[in-house]
């Protein structure tokens, strides 16, 4: 490995890893993980082609996998009476679920530098509608957790 990925970057190919596993049953998360990794981190193979898989990007695409129901859950209660899931644009489900892990469960990182990620990564994978409502949502979510404490 020539260049240590951010977490900005660990994010963006977190995003791409997670997103086809909302329609390719057949493709585990580690099939994903590899993908998104040759894609747009080919400079990162070394000779024999093996990929590397930072530990950050293995646990943020797992924990969201294991915690998919919850965090759809959650994300429901913030979507206007009368809406579901599956009307929302997939990719943002995607980052919206990427995002709420983080705030939940990684405890070295500060709400709001996840709610501004998500901000960035809409900007990257979506528009600007989808930059409005995933910023609502998240701005929601951070206030709660703080009015809670956690």
């Amino acid at each position: 490995m020539n260049k240590e990925l951010s977490r900005h970057e660990i994010r963006e190919i977190a995003i791409q890893s997670l997103f086809p596993l909302d329609f390719n049953a057949d493709f585990s998360k580690q099939d994903a993980i590899q993908h998104a990794i040759e894609v747009n981190q080919h400079e990162l193979l070394d000779e024999q082609a093996e990929n590397f898989v930072p530990e950050y990007l293995d646990w943020l695409v797992s924990g969201v996998c294991e915690h998919k129901g919850e965090l759809d859950k959650e994300i429901e209660t913030y979507l206007r009476p009368g809406w579901k899931i599956g009307r929302l644009a997939k990719m943002d489900v995607t980052i919206l679920r990427l995002a709420i892990f983080e705030m939940r469960y990684a405890s070295d990182v500060p709400n709001k530098v996840v709610l501004n990620e998500a901000i960035e990564l809409t900007k990257t994978f979506s528009d600007d509608q989808s930059r409005k409502f995933v910023n609502g949502v998240l701005s929601s979510i951070n206030n709660k957790l703080e009015a809670d404490g956690e």
